[in-house]
């Protein structure tokens, strides 16, 4: 991966760990916290260039990456944990970062 890519990926990171958060139990966890924001922007940040961003494949991406939750007792795919107002907030800051680059 390039050097350029790899800053990209990384502003891409933190732009999605401070916006976007699950929720558990009405608590609000960022995905910085949960350190689920670099790999979630590993997988977001190729479909940036082929034009405008679906949220299908969003979520698809989302559906993907799979939360341990318990210790690893019980797996959740990410999706599930985003409500539809931390859905938005991503769908807005990828095409906010996509129009920048």
């Amino acid at each position: 991966m390039a050097k350029n890519s790899t800053e990209n990926i990384e502003a891409l990171a933190a732009e999605i760990g401070q916006n976007v958060y699950i929720d558990v139990a009405k608590w609000h966890l960022y995905l910085a916290d949960a350190h689920l924001h670099t790999s979630l922007a590993e997988q977001l940040y190729p479909m940036l260039g082929s034009g405008s961003i679906k949220k299908d494949q969003v979520e698809q991406v989302l559906a993907n990456i799979s939360v341990k939750l318990g210790g690893g007792r019980r797996e959740v795919p990410l999706t599930d944990l985003l409500p539809q107002h931390s859905l938005v907030a991503l769908m807005d800051t990828l095409e906010e970062y996509q129009r920048n680059l």
